[in-house]
């Protein structure tokens, strides 16, 4: 340890300083300093482009406190207004419309619509292809704006109408109640069964 000595005088005489055999250079010196300056000046650098990219993905996902883009987090869920498209499957519990336009669903291939009961099993499947629409359930049923059936399906019937026409029977129609049509024609000189 160095131990540095005062030593007092008084005016008028001159008295010498002993010399300090050791001199000490408090900080960093030499390429030590340079090669120090440059790191700060590198991660710098890299926290001026991190910041800008980041400040650039949230303008180009338009990234907001209520959601990102079109797609916004409510109480409810979540609501999407305009275009969107899903490269994968979309799970949801319920997707509906906004009251004054209706729900657009499109695929260059097929729309599916699957019915999953509480263990994930497939209860319900609507297909809507280009040349066919299929639906695999136990019943389908189209109601009208009241609620009454308009149209179902099941294994044992088709009932067309609240009740007016029943048609049963595997080979067949076999008609409960009466029938009436404007008009009954047979195929061009074929009879008429």
């Amino acid at each position: 340890m160095v131990r540095e000595q005062y030593t007092t005088t008084t005016p008028g005489t001159s008295l010498e300083r002993p010399k300090n055999e050791y001199i000490y250079k408090i900080g960093i010196y030499g390429w030590r300093k340079r090669c120090l300056y440059l790191f700060v000046l590198l991660l710098l650098i890299v926290l001026v482009v991190n910041f800008s990219l980041t400040i650039w993905i949230l303008k180009v996902m338009w990234f907001s406190p209520t959601g990102m883009g079109h797609l916004r987090v409510t109480k409810e869920g979540l609501r999407l207004e305009g275009e969107s498209e899903f490269l994968f499957p979309l799970y949801a519990k319920e997707i509906h419309s906004r009251v004054d336009s209706s729900l657009l669903l499109q695929s260059t291939h097929n729309v599916t619509v699957n019915a999953r009961n509480s263990n994930g099993e497939v209860t319900g499947r609507l297909n809507v292809g280009p040349k066919m629409v299929e639906f695999h359930s136990q019943q389908f049923q189209i109601n009208s704006k009241d609620g009454k059936p308009l149209f179902t399906v099941d294994e044992n019937e088709v009932v067309i109408g609240t009740d007016k026409l029943r048609v049963t029977g595997p080979e067949g129609a076999l008609f409960e109640h009466s029938v009436e049509t404007p008009l009954v024609k047979a195929e061009a000189f074929k009879q008429l069964r």
